[in-house]
């Protein structure tokens, strides 16, 4: 095609980005290519949608659609570039062209999200300033305009039709029970009008302007959502903590704050998890996150860092190829408590390495409680994406490119394993990873029946040593979990190295989720007294993952020996033998009995 324009990614930003040295210019370079994509996908799905004109139900043609957004083109095209940078159009177009395909309804009938695209082109003729009127769907008596805001209207119908028209910067959206006036360009909400609100953080520069998306109703990772609006209390919360953030990784990382500034321009906001930071992206809404509200600005900076390595690697995937498709949930992640297929522990190492640089940069800047909560977390992220990272380099997946990029990452996260972290944080990491290490093998790997029996066999005829334990990589992980595996002896391990400290977990551990006396005794520093109260457990329930696996780091704790190391390293092999025993033994033996058995033949 004569004059057509193909993105790509020059080696340069792609050797750049696998070492965390991308600059605000290289990301603007991906919105160019998303912005391309969008608009791609934006022509396919109307030029498929208009075969099938019954599709938008009672709204007008499409051809008012493609009339209407030639007329913002034409006469301002920074409204049309700004409607297709909205992450969530991104989003849009991906699910409405799925249903299309499919020829299904979603959470709304088919007319519903093929006719977002009507709201679009009326968001984009009021940003251009355009006389026009053009119907656009009405869902629960919410009108959305994107990246605008909400006018609610009244509706006996849950999916029903409004009017938006005007012009010369006034405009309205109206139905037969009412007109709402959209102040477009206003920074408070007005009767019937919720606009989207943005906050900004920074009096000078650097400066970091994001969107808190409470309305667009393709803002979601999988399902349109109706609005949800955040109290002022709430907004204020998010405010403060964005500010705090902000001001975090410009003083840590600044020449990151100029990519982080330029990559994320909207946030959906998620009420508080207790203990918790739940975030996550699609690369579908290039540009935006969905954030649970964090406890505090640290953590908050790190999952600001975490999501824009999301929304990085996202935008390089859709220019280059870094792996084979292949959907098998195979590979052990640390961030998660399943088998991920290699694309999501890709888009993993990639996030955690930021967070590792993030908390590394506050360990050598920070002070107080801050300084060592960041050298652990430094110490546990650096070690866990290390090693996920050393398991993608030999995946035969990868192709070329991937593993140019793998190597990127390497050649940075690689030196940082030999720099010196305090010695007693650097064990409470080491012990953490091992938890959660031991703790997914418990649910995910199982043992191959023939290697137990002979096990089990051995153990009758009072064997003093067990057969040959098969080395641990011969097993196959399902993604089917054997148990659940709760957060709590990490989380309380973590409000340790926090103002609360050791001495102060008496007052909170209770609060902990799934926390157990001996998680809270285990966390305090008291080893005895956590593998007392862990064999109390197990006497209950035999098979509870965390109990078996907190036996075994507490007995780790007070010096290595055979039970700790089989409870570790091949936790799922002790289980299946005394769950045999169980049944067929004269005498059953308890579970740390036969982990100190089979524990002679494991090493450290």
């Amino acid at each position: 095609m004569v004059g057509a324009v193909f993105h790509h990614i020059p080696w340069d930003d792609f050797d750049a980005f696998a070492r965390l040295e991308g600059d605000a210019s290289m990301v603007r370079r991906l919105w160019r290519a998303e912005r391309s994509r969008r608009k791609l996908l934006l022509h396919a799905l109307l030029d498929a949608s208009a075969k099938a004109p019954e599709s938008y139900g009672p709204l007008p043609p499409i051809e008012a659609v493609w009339d209407l957004l030639g007329r913002v083109e034409h006469a301002c095209p920074a409204a049309f570039e700004r409607l297709l940078t909205h992450p969530y159009t991104g989003s849009w177009a991906g699910y409405t062209t799925r249903l299309l395909r499919d020829g299904i309804d979603g959470t709304c009938p088919l007319w519903v999200h093929l006719g977002h695209v009507h709201a679009i082109a009326a968001a984009a003729a009021i940003r251009a300033g355009l006389d026009f009127e053009l119907a656009v769907p009405l869902w629960e008596g919410n009108a959305s305009l994107p990246s605008l805001g909400t006018a609610q209207l009244s509706s006996s119908e849950p999916f029903a039709v409004a009017t938006v028209r005007g012009g010369r910067g006034a405009y309205v959206v109206a139905n037969e029970a009412a007109e709402v006036l959209v102040p477009y360009s206003s920074t408070v909400d007005s009767p019937g009008w919720q606009h989207v609100r943005r906050h900004r953080c920074g009096s000078g520069r650097p400066r970091f302007a994001v969107r808190l998306d409470d309305a667009d109703p393709y803002r979601g990772l999988y399902e349109p959502l109706l609005p949800q609006r955040l109290d002022a209390v709430e907004f204020d919360a998010w405010s403060r903590l964005l500010d705090e953030a902000w001001q975090l990784v410009v003083s840590t990382m600044p020449d990151f704050a100029l990519v982080l500034s330029a990559g994320l321009s909207s946030l959906v906001p998620k009420p508080h998890v207790p203990f918790q930071n739940p975030s996550a992206s699609t690369g579908e809404a290039f540009g935006s996150a969905v954030v649970g509200r964090p406890t505090d600005g640290p953590a908050l900076a790190a999952t600001l860092v975490h999501e824009l390595q999301h929304i990085v690697l996202g935008g390089i995937l859709h220019l280059t190829q870094l792996y084979e498709s292949d959907p098998r949930e195979r590979i052990y992640v640390p961030w998660r408590d399943d088998p991920r297929p290699v694309r999501g522990a890709l888009q993993g190492v990639y996030a955690f390495f930021g967070v590792t640089a993030f908390w590394r940069a506050l360990a050598r800047t920070g002070t107080g409680t801050v300084t060592r909560r960041a050298w652990f977390e430094f110490a546990f992220w650096r070690g866990q994406t290390w090693r996920t990272l050393l398991a993608l380099r030999e995946d035969a997946t990868f192709t070329d490119a991937g593993r140019r990029f793998l190597a990127g990452m390497g050649e940075v996260l690689g030196p940082w394993q030999q720099e010196p972290v305090p010695e007693d944080i650097s064990a409470l990491a080491a012990a953490v990873a091992a938890d959660h290490r031991a703790g997914w093998r418990l649910r995910h790997l199982r043992p191959d029946t023939a290697v137990v029996a002979s096990v089990v066999d051995a153990w009758r005829r009072g064997h003093a040593l067990p057969p040959v334990v098969p080395p641990r990589a011969d097993l196959a992980p399902t993604p089917v979990p054997d148990g659940a595996w709760p957060r709590s002896r990490a989380t309380l391990v973590r409000l340790s190295l926090t103002a609360v400290g050791r001495a102060g977990l008496h007052a909170v551990w209770l609060t902990v989720p799934d926390a157990t006396p001996a998680d809270f005794a285990y966390a305090a520093g008291r080893f005895a007294d956590a593998a007392r109260n862990y064999r109390a457990e197990l006497r209950a329930d035999p098979d509870r993952p965390a109990s078996l696996v907190g036996l075994g780091l507490s007995l780790a704790a007070v010096g290595s020996g055979p039970a700790a190391r089989a409870l570790l390293h091949c936790p799922e092999l002790v289980r299946a033998v005394h769950r045999e025993l169980r049944c067929t033994a004269a005498a059953v033996p308890t579970p740390e009995e036969v982990a100190s058995w089979i524990g002679q033949l494991v090493s450290d």
